[in-house]
């Protein structure tokens, strides 16, 4: 069956199509799509993943559908409420 993992930074993004066996889980998918060649800092094992946007819990033993995506997600730089807050200040300041 056909699948994808996707992955994004600011300035490079990556859609790659795999072909896999039914069974194969949200981790294996990523593990063989060879994600560190393009990007070597994600960590395939602990990087955490979704399904169209919404959150995987248990990687190694969800098993994907044909034609689903499965993203990469990248940790946060700062909480968003941290990031609205110091926008909200910045504007009263203004």
């Amino acid at each position: 069956m056909r699948v994808e993992v996707a992955y994004a930074e600011p300035l490079k993004q990556k859609i790659i199509a795999l072909e896999v066996e039914e069974g194969c889980s949200v981790r294996d998918a990523v593990r063989r799509s060879n994600i560190t060649t393009f990007f070597p800092n994600v960590d395939v094992e602990t990087v955490k993943v979704g399904i169209f946007g919404k959150a995987v819990r248990n990687p190694d033993d969800q098993e994907l559908k044909e034609g689903e995506r499965v993203e990469l997600y990248r940790e946060l730089i700062v909480d968003p409420k941290q990031a609205r807050a110091n926008r909200a200040a910045k504007t009263a300041k203004d």
